[in-house]
């Protein structure tokens, strides 16, 4: 296929997810009650998951499941669940809250490089050297824009980090894998609801209880449930299907690099000198990887 027949609208589309994404850092850290990262991440998923659910009617009956396999689908639909909500939410919360930002983010950039390797290893299908560079780059980019002499190691942090990004990098793969025979709004219906409820009883029993919300906390819980994960999942989970896997995979950096810009724009915090050098790579590593990608196919 050609690089003019390449999917370019489906491309712009899915980079939308993970720049809202980027955009909930800012609203977690600025608008909610502190100190309840499950809590934030159970809302964000569950009701979502309730809300798609109910506009698509999409249920497992026992007569469709044994036409079609519902059981086995189910469990794939547990697992997808698992990997792309509910563990790696986890995974993600104990990494943000052990290491820096910055660092978390770092480690979380070498997910296209696993999404490459899984594709290589199980699929046999070797990445281009271009496509492994551009994304080598990222990692590399990353770690200029956002790391510093002041940042602190953590042992069991940097094993979330690297789990979590394992998770979702799986996640990916096998949902371009798997193709699963559902609508893309059941099926992030589905995978919301099921990882929301994952995530419930870590709310429950780990989280300090609520306060009474204010107008403001009511409105940026709505908008991390509403955009955060009904239209963002619903938006990644559409391109997954479209888009090569790995050039899905490297659109995950647009989120800390959307974080780092919304700050730079809205909290007057600075970019200069090496971590403009490496903004500017990170965001030539996603184009690196979207054309060498367009190339091959």
């Amino acid at each position: 296929m050609s690089s003019s027949r390449f999917p370019w609208p489906d491309l712009l589309l899915t980079a939308l997810a993970p720049m809202i994404w980027g955009s909930t850092y800012i609203v977690t850290s600025q608008l909610l009650p502190p100190d309840r990262p499950f809590t934030a991440a159970c809302i964000r998923a569950l009701p979502a998951g309730v809300l798609l659910l109910l506009f698509t009617s999409r249920m497992f009956r026992r007569e469709e499941g044994r036409r079609a396999g519902g059981l086995s689908r189910f469990v794939r639909l547990l697992i997808l669940a698992a990997l792309n909500i509910g563990v790696f939410q986890a995974l993600l919360f104990v990494a943000a809250y052990r290491l820096p930002g910055g660092l978390a983010a770092v480690l979380g950039s070498v997910q296209p490089l696993i999404v490459m390797l899984l594709v290589w290893a199980v699929d046999g299908v070797r990445p281009l050297a271009a496509t492994l560079l551009s994304a080598v780059a990222g990692v590399i980019g990353m770690a200029m824009l956002l790391l510093s002499p002041q940042t602190v190691f953590d042992g069991l942090g940097i094993g979330a980090a690297l789990l979590g990004a394992v998770c979702m990098a799986t996640g990916v793969w096998l949902t371009r894998r798997w193709q699963m025979d559902m609508p893309v709004l059941a099926l992030t219906g589905w995978q919301l609801l099921l990882g929301g409820l994952m995530l419930l009883p870590l709310a429950l029993w780990v989280d300090l209880p609520l306060p009474v919300l204010t107008p403001v906390q009511w409105g940026a819980y709505a908008y991390l449930c509403v955009a955060g994960a009904l239209v963002a999942y619903a938006l990644w989970f559409r391109g997954l299907g479209r888009l090569p896997v790995e050039a899905a995979a490297s659109l995950g950096l647009l989120s800390p690099l959307t974080a780092v810009l919304l700050g730079w724009v809205l909290l007057g915090q600075s970019i200069t000198g090496v971590a403009g050098v490496g903004l500017v790579i990170v965001l030539a590593s996603v184009f690196g990887v979207q054309w060498s990608t367009a190339r091959r196919r």
